[in-house]
């Protein structure tokens, strides 16, 4: 039996080795196995967000669709309205932002009397249309949906004060407006406003409004445009929404309910002795 031989046989096989080398072949490349492959995890992850499958884009996605929902939201539901002028102080200061229910008049309702409406009044108040570089009437129109900026200068809002059939008189031995006959009590007027300094007697036409500021001396209303197309008066298609809420600064958020000063104001017919002049 040669058992050189058979050493010589099993030393061919090689020893464990030592220190970095120790173990396996196989436990000698697991280690850069693991780098390659963390490497190429890495890799993968980078060209997924490449490729937009990321965080940066899921909060992309997730801005776009609240930015669309809130268009939508400002464009048939709900817009917040910025009140550029002081026209309406007494209610409204400059700075407010009201909340415009557009569902309002949607479904077959239409404005009453008390109410605060925003309106467009292109035709009535505004004959033609002021100029606007196309760039910044965009971005106006995309801020002024959210309440960021102050509305087109053809947007108003004002209280209604007669509608359809209305006649509307100004004014009484007390200074009163009168509304079909009736003389009203205007507890919303700014303090120390006239109901009005110019005296006028109008019958609103069907499917239009007489419409007028809280603030009455420091308001163009329905009585500034007597002598243009329309006579002053704001057609009801032109409504945009009824502002229903204070909706900023925190400190002045409540909401508009229409006041009842009109509540014994006759139908349209009654109290009209002579003919309306303007």
């Amino acid at each position: 039996m040669d058992t050189d031989a058979q050493l010589s046989e099993r030393d061919r096989s090689p020893e464990p080795g030592q220190g970095e080398e120790q173990g396996s072949r196989s436990s000698r490349f697991s280690g850069p196995d693991r780098e390659v492959g963390t490497v190429r995890s890495a890799a993968r992850a980078v060209t997924d967000r490449l490729r937009g499958g990321g965080p940066l884009r899921r909060a992309g996605l997730l801005l776009t669709t609240c930015l669309v929902f809130l268009l939508l939201l400002s464009s048939y539901v709900v817009q917040p309205f910025l009140i550029p002028s002081g026209s309406m102080r007494g209610t409204l200061e400059v700075g407010d932002r009201v909340l415009v229910n557009k569902l309002a008049y949607r479904f077959g309702g239409e404005p009453r009397r008390g109410d605060v409406v925003v309106f467009d009044g292109m035709g009535s108040f505004v004959q033609s249309a002021p100029q606007e570089n196309p760039v910044a009437a965009l971005i106006r129109k995309g801020a002024s949906s959210v309440g960021l900026m102050r509305p087109a200068q053809t947007d108003y809002v004002k209280r209604v004060v007669g509608v359809g059939g209305d006649r509307v008189t100004c004014c009484d031995e007390r200074g009163r407006l009168m509304v079909n006959g009736r003389p009203v009590e205007e507890g919303y007027l700014f303090p120390g406003d006239a109901a009005s300094r110019v005296p006028f007697d109008i019958v609103v036409p069907e499917g239009k409004l007489w419409v007028m500021g809280d603030h009455r001396s420091d308001s163009r209303d329905s009585r500034d445009h007597l002598g243009e197309p329309g006579g002053g008066t704001v057609p009801v298609d032109r409504v945009i929404g009824r502002a229903d809420w204070i909706g900023w600064p925190f400190g002045r958020m409540t909401s508009l309910s229409r006041p009842d000063t009109f509540a014994r104001v006759p139908e349209p017919g009654a109290g009209r002795p002579g003919s309306p002049h303007g």
